[in-house]
């Protein structure tokens, strides 16, 4: 996990959650409204039928995040001191609309965090080159006209592979899972045991 060794790193959370929420199974195919005002979408889940637009037209359908489900509006803190990499938008049909990249320094270690599925504020809020302070409030939950589509919820991403741009696959082929897996490790090891 590029050396770095998260267990020794106090991780602010990135989402404020309520004692109880729901964690979501999307192996079914069920992608129904939760019962639960919060709730999670899980790490290296095969999720078929639900990414249907021409954007995933390679059957990419392992999510290689970790998703937070909420109310839109819902303040998004980064887990770290760092520095905003990148901010933007991607406005295909079921990308990420709005997202923040932040860059950590972590015991010597280059690491990414993707924040997608934003509002406009969050981008306008993050421009490249902006540092933040761990705990701080970065983003905000968008409404499905400005975060690709989906339900609001918070598509979080850690990546030791370096992006180019506001952008990295949050869902990967079956071919190309065993790789996005290194690439992208898992996000409880900052977020905690989550499920």
């Amino acid at each position: 996990m590029a050396g770095i060794d998260f267990a020794k790193e106090h991780w602010h959370p990135t989402v404020d959650l309520p004692d109880e929420y729901e964690v979501r199974d999307f192996t079914t195919g069920d992608d129904s409204p939760s019962k639960y005002e919060f709730d999670i979408g899980r790490y290296n889940e095969v999720r078929p039928g639900m990414y249907d637009t021409e954007l995933f037209s390679e059957n990419r359908c392992v999510h290689v995040g970790l998703d937070i489900g909420g109310p839109i509006g819902t303040p998004v803190k980064s887990i770290a001191d760092g520095v905003v990499a990148y901010s933007g938008y991607n406005p295909a049909d079921g990308d990420y609309g709005h997202t923040v990249i932040i860059h950590h320094f972590i015991q010597g270690q280059n690491l990414w965090v993707l924040y997608g599925h934003l509002d406009a504020a969050s981008t306008e809020n993050c421009p490249p080159g902006k540092p933040v302070s761990g705990g701080e409030i970065i983003a905000w939950f968008g409404a499905e006209d400005e975060n690709g589509g989906w339900p609001p919820h918070l598509h979080f991403q850690l990546s030791i592979r370096e992006p180019t741009t506001h952008d990295l696959p949050g869902v990967v082929t079956m071919a190309e899972r065993d790789q996005a897996l290194l690439d992208f490790p898992d996000p409880r090891l900052v977020l905690g045991q989550l499920y």
